[in-house]
């Protein structure tokens, strides 16, 4: 809900006139005015007003015929946007934004401006790449993205980070705890950036304007927040990984389990080395072999770009098991360009044989006027706004009819979208504190099993001593983060083991397939593992489940 009521003011005080671009509508429902006849009337009239304002128009929600501030209730305001868009729809226009704020004392409701322009919403483009980065905390990984989706020079403060941190406390602090996104793209005239990164705005331009499309999955760098970075390389649908290294610290512990996790999950990775401007040459030089090194340790090839070029680093990224190392600082914007070139190159690579929608739930909102939103990568198939959900699995492992009210991509709404995006869903009929992370969206004619147990291929990367049955780490799948009991097949398994093992989450059903892959850690033991084989419970089983675990969560 936005504080600032000076666009509301403005645009009541410019009020509604004949031939003029502004529209009062107090409310709008669907039974009365997408009715036949009524439903054309009211289309004409928007189309009218979108002309009239030379393509845009504006519309006051909550607001009488003469201007006063009425109020409607959010489950009012939520159905008149919903009418409001498939009037836009059929005037060949699109909701490109919408503000609400509070109608007044005394819980009057909401009052909002939605802000219509011509044209059908965009979809975004088909080689959209979603890059995700790891790296040691203060390594310089949100400062490298905020230069490279702004195009500005970094102050030497870390100040081009901020466009990119989501929580205030972030900001204070200058260290990243959850994950943060951005996006920049590419047109024929090279690299589209946003203007001002702090106007929302300038966010859906880029993605209105540009041709091709690069997101970033701006990961924790924090220690203590390892399953937070965990989480967006593993729940989020990743093309490439980008892994920086500062030249000032060099390759950290943290730097090799962050790799670890992006080669265990099979993503082609860059290394960037950062803060260049802040060390001598032989330092840097010094930090690119120790980078080199690492690599050879875990049977990747190492190639720096400043040898053997950014081609070269393109077309061996793609095809085979090498690693390009480019020397970059946000501050000096040295490597900023190589970096444009590679992304600006470098194919679509995430792709699934699975034909229908799914998303795993990363985020949850609660937004004024619009009611639950859920936000994630798609993972498969296409979703367009009005296609009617299932979310879940529940608690109790069952599955919620909801619709998509409407879809967002970096602050910019598109009529659908595809595998690789990352956007938030408006979604109706469920309230947000039902939505969990870890939860999926499906198709309503989909017919989804919950999944309590699992076979695996697992391999130990790191632990004190030996896994056994009944070990119980947290795993990471998709987007969900659950302590399991692992019972590995042989009984046992070492450090450096792979083999077989039944994996049992130990609180609540997800959903799950073979093939996908997932990481486990409890403290400072960690390994990964692949999806083999799906434990279906028989109705009894499933039944005696559902009791235990009402009877845990009366505990």
């Amino acid at each position: 809900m936005s504080a600032d009521r000076s666009a509301l003011q403005r645009t009541i005080e410019r009020g509604e006139e004949n031939g003029g671009s502004i529209e009062f509508k107090q409310r709008l429902s669907r039974d009365v005015h997408l009715a036949d006849g009524r439903m054309e009337s009211l289309a004409a009239q928007l189309r009218h007003r979108v002309l009239s304002g030379d393509g845009e128009a504006t519309y006051a929600v909550g607001v009488t015929d003469d201007g006063g501030i009425a109020g409607i209730s959010p489950d009012e305001f939520s159905e008149t946007m919903d009418v409001l868009s498939r009037l836009a729809e059929e005037a060949s226009a699109h909701v490109y934004d919408v503000e609400t704020w509070s109608a007044g004392e005394h819980d009057r409701g909401l009052v909002g401006i939605a802000t219509i322009r011509e044209g059908s919403m965009i979809e975004a483009d088909d080689d959209h790449i979603v890059v995700g980065t790891a790296g040691h905390v203060d390594h310089g990984k949100s400062t490298l993205i905020g230069t490279l989706v702004t195009g500005q020079a970094d102050d030497g403060e870390g100040g081009t980070r901020s466009y990119l941190d989501v929580q205030p406390h972030e900001v204070e602090r200058g260290l990243s705890a959850d994950l943060s996104y951005a996006v920049y793209g590419f047109d024929a005239d090279g690299p589209v950036r946003m203007d001002n990164p702090d106007r929302k705005s300038d966010r859906a331009q880029v993605v209105e304007e540009a041709d091709r499309l690069v997101s970033f999955v701006d990961t924790v760098g924090h220690e203590p927040w390892l399953r937070t970075t965990i989480r967006g390389l593993v729940g989020q649908k990743l093309d490439y990984g980008l892994l920086v290294v500062a030249a000032d610290d060099g390759p950290t512990k943290t730097t090799r389990e962050h790799l670890g996790i992006l080669l265990a999950t099979d993503l082609p990775t860059v290394v960037a080395i950062t803060k260049t401007d802040a060390v001598s040459s032989d330092r840097v030089m010094e930090v690119g072999r120790e980078v080199e090194a690492l690599l050879r340790e875990v049977g990747e090839t190492p190639l720096p770009t400043q040898r053997h070029g950014l081609e070269t680093a393109v077309d061996e990224l793609v095809d085979g098991d090498v690693v390009p190392i480019i020397r970059t600082s946000a501050v000096a914007k040295t490597g900023i360009e190589q970096l444009d070139r590679l992304f600006e190159s470098l194919p679509k690579r995430a792709t699934t044989d699975r034909e229908t929608f799914r998303m795993y739930i990363d985020r949850t909102y609660d937004v004024k006027g619009v009611g639950a939103v859920a936000s994630g990568t798609v993972n498969s198939g296409t979703i367009e706004a009005g296609d009617e959900l299932l979310a879940g699995p529940m608690p109790d492992g069952t599955f919620q009819e909801v619709e998509a009210r409407s879809i967002e991509m970096h602050y910019h709404r598109v009529d659908k979208a595809s595998a690789g995006r990352i956007v938030g869903i408006a979604l109706k009929g469920i309230e947000e504190d039902r939505l969990d992370r870890g939860m999926v969206l499906l198709p309503r004619e989909a017919n989804p099993e919950p999944v309590r147990e699992f076979e695996a291929e697992v391999m130990v990367l790191n632990h004190p001593t030996r896994i056994t049955d009944g070990y119980e780490p947290v795993v990471h799948l998709e987007t969900a983060s659950e302590a399991a009991a692992f019972y590995p097949e042989e009984g046992r398994l070492l450090p450096g083991d792979a083999g077989r093992a039944t994996v049992q989450f130990k609180f609540r059903p997800y959903l799950v397939e073979e093939g996908q892959r997932f990481v486990f850690r409890e403290g400072s033991s960690k390994g990964v593992g692949t999806v083999t084989d799906i434990n279906w419970p028989s109705s009894a089983n499933s039944y005696q489940w559902r009791g235990d675990l009402l009877q845990n969560q009366a505990c």
